[in-house]
């Protein structure tokens, strides 16, 4: 029997991000204005997790509408035509239907049809997930540039007198392209799951008992506090030392370190653990930013670059984690 001749695409063998973009909600939310319903005070959340405020999006500020903004500045920033980009992929909890994908309504408000594309739940590891797969799809040759983007309107999910995660939520989006490279910019991912883990964060309720008879309440975001920051400090410091020895790298090379701004004691218990030294930026966007889940990472990116744009072709550190639970880090080269 003859054997077909298939032809196999062959991308660039190195890729980096090129560029980085962000939104975040419009509104500032400072603790003084959500401690009432939990019975709580300002310092008892800034002592708890670092944050001072939240950005949160107005009623009519969409996900998508976060989304598309961040994706406008990372293409215009990498000097390309939204119709190179071959793929786009949207990591979100909190798009507004469970199906079409978020990826496909931004894909076409940029003008970037007719780009695959596509959304991941891995909640706030899933930006560091989307840059495992854009980094694979530019090598393959499925696509010369990526869009990936973390979305979020956390604020849609937050019961006000929820005292386990509300106070942390905020909303925004942050993007970036993946290209290819003349040097490794993307290093290998250390990436995995723990679903014994599975009910430690997430949503309260099944989405169908907000339908039922009687109709219930529509489902927020819970979490097991203590259980969540215990695996986040000690497994997540394993799993980001895990991705420097990936790279044959040390925390000295970093010029930033960049995780999940889930909350401030578990970003500083991190440095301290990887033996940060004082000359790597840490990424604390928390403060006035919020936990705003998968695009957590890229917000945090962008306001480093902002603050140090000298870091630009730097090593960085990113590691994201969170509700399944899942987990993905990398080192990157900074756009």
């Amino acid at each position: 029997m003859t054997q077909p001749n298939l032809h196999q695409s062959i991308g660039s063998p190195y890729t980096r991000i090129i560029s980085v973009g962000a939104a975040r909600g419009d509104v500032d939310v400072p603790n003084d204005d959500i401690v009432g319903p939990i019975e709580s005070s300002d310092e008892w959340i800034r002592q708890r997790t670092g944050v001072i405020s939240r950005t949160r999006a107005s009623a009519s500020v969409s996900a998508a509408d976060l989304a598309t903004s961040a994706a406008n500045e990372a293409i215009a920033k990498a000097k390309i035509s939204a119709s190179d980009i071959g793929a786009v992929i949207i990591a979100t909890i909190s798009n507004d239907v469970l199906t079409p994908s978020m990826a496909a309504l931004v894909a076409d408000r940029i003008g970037s049809t007719p780009a695959a594309a596509y959304d991941i739940s891995a909640a706030c590891a899933g930006f560091c997930y989307g840059i495992a797969q854009a980094d694979a799809l530019v090598r393959a040759g499925t696509a010369t540039y990526v869009l990936v983007i973390g979305a979020e309107k956390l604020s849609d999910y937050a019961k006000p007198t929820d005292r386990t995660i509300s106070f942390l939520l905020g909303d925004g989006a942050g993007a970036v392209i993946v290209g290819p490279a003349d040097s490794v910019g993307i290093s290998p991912t250390i990436w995995g799951s723990d679903g014994g883990k599975w009910d430690a964060v997430g949503m309260d309720r099944p989405t169908r008992e907000a339908f039922g008879d009687p109709v219930g309440e529509f489902p927020t975001l819970r979490q097991d506090g203590q259980t969540v920051f215990r695996w986040a400090v000690w497994e997540m410091a394993k799993v980001a030392q895990e991705a420097l020895d990936a790279a044959g790298i040390s925390a000295s090379d970093l010029a930033a370190f960049i995780p999940h701004q889930a909350n401030m004691r578990i970003i500083n218990e991190f440095a301290k653990q990887l033996n940060v030294p004082d000359t790597v930026v840490i990424a604390r966007d928390i403060e006035t930013t919020g936990n705003t889940s998968a695009a957590s990472v890229p917000l945090a990116m962008h306001r480093v670059l902002a603050e140090n744009p000298e870091l630009s072709g730097g090593y960085a550190l990113i590691i994201g984690f969170g509700a399944g639970l899942v987990y993905a880090a990398q080192i990157v080269r900074l756009p």
